[in-house]
């Protein structure tokens, strides 16, 4: 059992744990251990009373929302896709930047295929995002959920265009893909369990403004 003030902070490896890392040791919290090289889920710290849990990013969500996790850090998509229910959202923490945009192959006329009313296929692991933005526009698309790889769906022909996260766009370049719509800017926000804020207030306050404050920095 978790102690009355222990605290668990519900993490995704990559980018965001690494971009987490500078925010935690400006609140004093070291992780002791390296997900990379560690077998671990759950990465002790320097401090007794705070812990890690390494969880898939579209899970951070729910393992905050049910307490399993006080605290977490998600990307703005994983938080729109999942609803964000019973968390509360305090800070953009500005990490882990990225868009979500569409994406077609270089050779087709997408404005031309919107214009004539077409249907289109669109793979995407962000269905909800996806559904939201074709609607509002008045696009007809049938969206087909996948889990990877996104760019793979228009080369094998599975599907016209995609909805995914874009950084640099150098896989999108590489795999003969073009953005052509920008749908929103994506960063990382940090998420609470709205429980725990009020039962360790005490215990996360402090951690919870020496983010903020590293953040704007």
């Amino acid at each position: 059992m978790m102690s009355q003030q222990q605290l668990t902070l519900a993490l995704s490896k990559g980018r965001i744990f690494e971009e987490t890392l500078p925010l935690l040791q400006a609140a004093g919290v070291v992780v002791t251990e390296d997900p990379e090289s560690s077998r671990k889920l759950i990465l002790p710290t320097n401090d007794p009373n705070v812990r890690v849990i390494i969880v898939r990013a579209s899970d951070v969500p729910t393992y905050v929302q049910y307490g399993a996790a006080d605290f977490g850090v998600a990307g703005k998509d994983v938080l729109v896709e999942h609803g964000g229910e019973g968390l509360y959202q305090p800070i953009d923490l500005g990490i882990a930047k990225c868009r979500m945009s569409v994406a077609v192959p270089s050779g087709l006329d997408y404005e031309r295929a919107v214009r004539q009313g077409a249907r289109l296929r669109v793979a995407t692991k962000y269905v909800h995002i996806a559904r939201e933005h074709f609607a509002a526009k008045g696009v007809h698309v049938d969206l087909i959920k996948l889990y990877g790889s996104m760019e793979l769906g228009p080369l094998v022909g599975l599907s016209d265009a995609i909805v995914d996260l874009v950084s640099t766009g150098g896989t999108l370049r590489a795999n003969n893909l073009r953005e052509v719509e920008h749908i929103m800017d994506i960063s990382s926000r940090l998420v609470v369990n709205q429980a725990a804020l009020k039962l360790k207030r005490e215990r996360l306050q402090p951690i919870l403004e020496a983010f903020e404050k590293a953040s704007k920095k």
